[in-house]
């Protein structure tokens, strides 16, 4: 069966996350996105995982359900650690089959941190030690190295990351088989790197509130499994793993270089006309993912390799909304049309990737039908994230906007 999953995302017990982070409302947005798998995020959270043992029903298959939904068990490790002389931080998600293998890792890592203070704990534990701790508890685990090239806590990241995956994991590297691209590339970034090739790159959400699932996510073809899930991302089957759903990964809050505080945002050429260095306060640039990728890249871009798994772009359905209407994605006038739109044609997902332009231009509001045949056609401008700014998204230029008394007489 085809079904979109949403790995990576964490509890209402990590740090910045919001309090309707539970089981319920991830369920809820779940059905209205169209995704059948979410990750659970934060197993090693005591009171998470109590939550999830009291209200997720065991398949039989490695997953879990609640209501239709269906999870599977993962959560998110910071390692901060010196190797060779050099600081790292990195993060990895992992996926375990049961609450059995769960324990286990849990009571390992227990004797290691403080796993209670926050959802996705921080370990001063080498990366390689933690996929050689996990793979020994259950060779069945999955381990992901997350968000690979966001700059400061990722395997690639440009102030504590690694040049080569085997600097990093050691004998464990040939036990991973996915990466996680992040938000602020995608995979025709990562087919630059011929060293890639054999890793599935997945994409996820990396979720802090519940209207955020799915931003980035992965759709499958395949039974609806622990083990058919695991063998699809290690095989790098084309048949079973279809495709990834994208940000745009200009909108990623880390794509190019800059000084957030200066207001300095640079493309990788003009950081290095700068020396890498802010021209207003002097202090080092946060070194972005796009110049970071052309540090490492053996390739031209546009490069695609044979095995590559496809992926569509899209931008989410309230950030479109939003934009047509020059207003917030939380203002009640967003919602409500959101909701209506999703009221006639189904999930957001179905909305933004399958409904019929004609059915989009007859059914609703023809500026938004327009805008998500824009997304669709890649047809979008955005200036640039940077230094942990996001990116901003603009569909119609300046001069295909309502005029102010047009806007006005659409309220009536």
């Amino acid at each position: 069966m085809e079904f979109v999953a949403d790995f990576h995302i964490h509890s209402k017990y990590s740090r910045a996350t919001s309090k309707d982070m539970d089981v319920e409302h991830l369920v809820y947005w779940a059905k209205l996105k169209g995704i059948q798998l979410i990750g659970s995020g934060d197993f090693t959270h005591h009171l998470w995982l109590e939550e999830l043992r009291s209200k997720l029903e065991d398949k039989g298959n490695g997953l879990y359900e609640y209501k239709g939904i269906n999870f599977i068990l993962s959560s998110e490790i910071s390692s901060i650690y010196s190797k060779n002389n050099r600081g790292h931080r990195i993060h990895n998600i992992i996926f375990a089959p049961s609450f059995k293998t769960v324990d286990k890792i849990n009571a390992h890592l227990a004797g290691i941190g403080n796993l209670a203070s926050d959802g996705r704990p921080i370990l001063g534990l080498d990366a390689a030690e933690l996929a050689r701790i996990i793979f020994d508890i259950d060779e069945n685990c999955v381990l992901v190295p997350g968000h690979i090239w966001t700059p400061w806590f990722s395997l690639f990241g440009s102030m504590s990351g690694f040049n080569k995956i085997e600097d990093c994991f050691e004998e464990q590297t040939p036990k991973i088989f996915a990466l996680e691209t992040g938000l602020s590339s995608d995979p025709a970034m990562n087919w630059r790197l011929s060293a890639l090739d054999r890793y599935s790159l997945i994409s996820n959400s990396d979720s802090h509130s519940p209207s955020k699932i799915g931003r980035e996510a992965n759709v499958f073809n395949c039974e609806l499994s622990y083990q058919a899930i695991r063998e699809a991302l290690r095989t790098k089957d084309k048949s079973k793993f279809l495709y990834t759903i994208e940000f745009y990964p200009e909108e990623g809050k880390y794509h190019y270089d800059g000084h957030r505080l200066c207001g300095v945002r640079f493309s990788p050429l003009e950081s290095k006309a700068h020396k890498n260095l802010c021209p207003k306060c002097g202090k080092p640039l946060t070194i972005g993912v796009m110049n970071r990728v052309d540090q490492l890249a053996d390739r031209p871009e546009g490069f695609k390799p044979d095995n590559a798994i496809p992926f569509k772009n899209l931008i989410p359905l309230d950030e479109i909304v939003a934009d047509v209407k020059g207003m917030g994605k939380a203002s009640k006038a967003v919602e409500q049309e959101y909701r209506g739109i999703l009221s006639k044609f189904g999930t957001e997902f179905e909305v933004l990737g399958k409904v019929p332009e004609e059915d989009l231009r007859k059914g609703m509001d023809p500026r938004i039908a327009e805008a998500i045949i824009r997304t669709r056609q890649g047809k979008v401008n955005i200036a640039p994230g940077y230094d942990g700014e996001y990116g901003k998204i603009s569909i119609f230029g300046d001069d295909e906007k309502p005029k102010k008394h047009e806007e006005q007489l659409s309220l009536f």
